[in-house]
């Protein structure tokens, strides 16, 4: 690593990275799918969580709805999903002292998730660490992952090239992603099993568990 430290970036996804929100997006889906006579099963969930909603609704119904439907469905879903987490959103373990250590490295660092715009807001407020970002990305309205996407236009907003960003993930789409932009990719086993997260460069069961001289390899 040189010593112009602040043209490396860590791009965090949010839910099952910074945040354990699992349970709340399952109860949202599984109740707005009920909505609409259908039903809606944790291993279903398992595959689709790290898409975005237009990914999900594609995966689950077979098909791509309507602008206009998959919207109201997937507003609906977030809508319950954010009267569910208020008040209840806790940091995943290691996530605090993380996101300090590269704030003090000067790491550029960006929140890269498939979450709308009022999601991500409504953790990172409630969390309390926007002072730690220097740009959220929401995939919302981009090619769901494992296209790279949502990790590409935050590497273009803080200005650091692909090859010298590291992308925090807990998805089997989000890592596939992240290699697919030509990023270096750490894995948390929040959501998934270590098996099936082969494909990132370094698996962790937890951000208590990085070492600094382990990550800071991944450089070399």
């Amino acid at each position: 690593m040189d010593d112009n430290d602040q043209n490396y970036a860590i791009l965090w996804d949010m839910d099952g990275v910074l945040v354990n929100t699992g349970e709340y997006h399952y109860q949202s889906w599984k109740k707005t799918f009920e909505g609409i006579g259908l039903s809606y099963s944790r291993e279903q969930f398992r595959k689709t969580f790290g898409m975005n909603n237009a990914g999900v609704l594609k995966y689950i119904l077979g098909k791509k709805l309507p602008h206009d439907q998959e919207q109201s469905i997937g507003d609906q879903k977030e809508i319950l999903f954010r009267d569910a987490v208020r008040g209840k959103a806790r940091l995943l373990p290691g996530v605090k002292s993380t996101l300090i250590k590269f704030s003090e490295w000067n790491f550029k660092q960006a929140i890269a998730s498939s979450a709308p715009p009022k999601n991500i807001d409504v953790l990172v407020n409630e969390l309390k660490i926007g002072q730690y970002f220097d740009a959220t990305v929401s995939g919302n309205d981009l090619p769901g992952k494992p296209d790279p996407a949502i990790f590409l236009r935050a590497s273009q907003l803080l200005d650091v090239e692909p090859e010298r960003c590291i992308v925090i993930e807990d998805a089997v789409a989000g890592v596939a992603g992240a290699k697919n932009a030509g990023m270096k990719c750490i894995a948390v086993t929040t959501t998934n099993t270590i098996e099936s997260l082969t494909k990132a460069d370094l698996i962790l069961e937890s951000l208590d568990d990085l070492r600094n001289n382990t990550f800071l390899d991944l450089f070399d």
